[in-house]
């Protein structure tokens, strides 16, 4: 422990609300010596400590770099405002939470990048930690600052101030950085911080944008994205683990000592998506699927129980209901743990009987609230964004589920999704008004209060998405929607809840931004901006001015629609999936076509699991029941 920063803690924690977000020596935390390793490791996250820790992915790292004998990892997480205030009127640096090291002393400090709106929290940690901001004004003893995550896949915004990104999964390639870094650091660490860069570009899945120039037109439109050197790759791969049964994940995770957002054991069933949700970054940017083995799923749940003491492990995938094995593992875990007090759950439900079965199954006691995500309120828009809900199905699932017990319903949709007209939502308040008149029929009872409550988040449109084309409807547009559907939905048994537009919009302009958005970003938190994911935390007016300052418009990135023919701020970020096949998803979605789920049926070509050996998707029974398909009318 750093005496000093332990001493003036000891005097700012009884000033600051929550405090346990900064004690460390949590259960299961690990505590390496740093003279006895040679590559120290800080893992950052750039929001507060509740929602950093529920993050599976530093988790995973975590554990990976602490396995290693010549490498540790320590946590840090975004200072609350308050905190914040305290460690800079008494000149405390950023520091680790298991040795309250500062983190200017570690080799590599690594970023998960959880959104957009995260990116000037990660400017105001930099400052925290006394390392200068711009990667090009660096020192040899400042350490290297990487960032990871899906929102790394188009992070061009950030560039200015990352050394290198770390593209894809993570497991495999974090060894390689360490490994790189060892053999640049043995032989006298030649050429300097460049040098290390050099040699680290050459792994599958890093990125240094230094090295790549980026030339735009006289309106502001990129001509060409190119690497400014040899050896330098024209597009950057994204890394792939192609069998996850190899990989050995977290089974002693650190348990906090206060509560967290997803305050339970998490075990990854499977990696990737096919669904083919045409708004959903995840689901394009994670493919293939590849499953975890059910004796594998099973072990590792057993083993998190045995060494948390956690009451709830959760089945966690991007649509754990598509798992091949749901039913026999969650079956079996829920009836060997139940005895022991232990809760198996699902993180989400589709929209259909099934899904409401398989979780019925494993929670026999009587069910409070219950969550779907329509997305959209009519099937015309449905079939547009490939959601593959019909009707029927969202009958047959509340009718499944308010048969079951489950006594309250929550709606997730989104307004300003491509195509969306006034009709779209009055379907939203009526699917809402149906969801009472089920509940009333299947019960027989008249609901008393608020049963269903629907929330609305506004459309960003997502780089390596079919809707990476389309712009996001005007702020104004978009609080008019809003407030039709307060009229909308005035009923005694709704609820309805919204997202704040001004954030969206500033996420909007900054997920399909390029290069020049560094400059907003660095006035941005110059002008007091972070925290931008908290609504009461946005200052949307200093974001405004911040473009201003910059002569950019955030309309133009947010707003616009873009040929296909334009070169996209994150074309040389190659994610597996080829940019003609986006293109014809795009195509089929303004006919509201459907495609079908390429692990069921035929594959639709998308390109990732082309030339990529070990990686495909399986293709299995789903027990003796029919795994429910996106849409019968495939479009040809």
């Amino acid at each position: 422990m750093n005496p000093d920063i332990s001493k003036v803690l000891d005097e700012i924690l009884p000033l600051v609300s929550k405090p346990a977000r900064y004690l460390g020596n949590e259960w299961n935390t690990v505590r390496k010596d740093h003279d006895k390793v040679q590559v120290r490791f800080a893992l950052a996250f750039p929001d507060v400590y509740e929602i950093g820790m529920s993050n599976l992915g530093l988790a995973i790292m975590y554990h990976e770099i602490n396995s290693r004998d010549d490498a540790l990892a320590e946590r840090v997480y975004a200072p609350w405002v308050d905190m914040e205030s305290e460690m800079r009127q008494r000149g405390v640096p950023l520091f680790s939470l298991e040795t309250r090291t500062p983190i200017k002393r570690f080799d590599i400090l690594g970023f998960g990048i959880p959104y957009e709106v995260s990116y000037t929290n990660i400017l105001n940690m930099l400052d925290l930690a006394g390392i200068p901001l711009r990667q090009s004004l660096r020192k040899g003893s400042d350490p290297f600052i990487i960032a990871g995550g899906g929102t790394a896949l188009n992070a061009e915004p950030l560039t200015d101030f990352i050394d290198f990104f770390v593209l894809g999964d993570g497991e495999e390639v974090i060894h390689e950085i360490i490994d790189c870094f060892k053999d640049w650091d043995n032989q006298g660490r030649p050429g300097g911080r460049v040098g290390f860069l050099e040699r680290a570009v050459s792994i599958t899945g890093v990125y240094v944008p230094s090295f790549y120039d980026v030339e735009y037109d006289v309106e502001g439109w990129i001509t060409s994205i190119a690497p400014n050197r040899s050896g330098v790759p024209a597009r950057v791969s994204r890394r792939i683990v192609a069998d996850l049964d190899r990989l050995t994940p977290p089974t002693s995770p650190i348990v906090p000592w206060t509560g967290i957002v997803f305050d339970r054991m998490m075990v990854e069933v499977f990696r990737g998506c096919s669904r083919g949700c045409r708004f959903c970054h995840a689901g394009f940017t994670s493919r293939p699927v590849r499953e975890r083995s059910p004796e594998k799923v099973k072990e590792l749940a057993r083993e998190l129980v045995r060494r948390t003491g956690h009451q709830e492990v959760s089945l966690v995938s991007l649509a754990t209901n598509d798992y091949s094995q749901v039913r026999d593992v969650l079956c079996e875990l829920a009836g060997e743990l139940e005895d022991q007090g232990v809760n198996v759950s699902l993180p989400s439900l589709r929209v259909d009987a099934y899904s409401i079965g398989l979780a019925n199954e494993v929670n026999k006691v009587r069910k409070s609230g219950l969550t779907l995500a329509p997305e959209a309120g009519t099937q015309r828009l449905r079939d547009v964004i490939n959601k593959g809900v019909t009707d029927e199905d969202y009958e047959r699932a509340l009718t499944a589920a308010f048969a079951a017990g489950w006594d309250s319903l929550k709606l997730y949709f989104m307004i300003g999704l491509p195509t969306e007209r006034d009709e779209d939502l009055h379907g939203i308040a009526e699917m809402a008004k149906r969801a009472v008149d089920i509940y009333h029929r299947v019960t027989g009872r008249n609901p008393r209060g608020h049963i269903v409550t629907v929330s609305t988040a506004c459309f960003i449109p997502k780089p390596h998405t079919p809707f990476q084309w389309e712009g996001q409807v005007p702020l104004e547009e978009l609080e008019r929607r809003q407030r039709l559907l307060r009229l909308l939905l005035r009923h005694r048994n709704i609820q309805y809840r919204w997202n704040d537009t001004k954030g969206s919009f500033i996420e909007a302009a900054l997920s399909r931004g390029d290069r020049r958005l560094g400059d907003v970003l660095h006035s941005a938190w110059q002008k007091g901006c972070k925290f931008d994911a908290w609504s009461d935390q946005l200052k949307y007016d200093a974001w405004l001015a911040a473009f201003k300052d910059v002569g950019l418009d955030p309309g133009w990135y947010a707003n616009r629609r873009v040929d296909y023919n334009r070169v996209l701020p994150w074309d040389h970020i190659d994610t597996g999936i080829r940019k003609e096949f986006l293109i014809d998803e795009h195509m089929v979605a303004m006919r509201a076509g459907l495609r079908d789920d390429c692990r069921w049926d035929r594959c639709h070509i998308c390109g990732v699991c082309i030339d990529r050996p070990g990686v495909r998707t399986r293709i299995k029974p789903h027990g003796s029941v029919k795994m429910p398909k996106p849409g019968a009318r495939d479009e040809k």
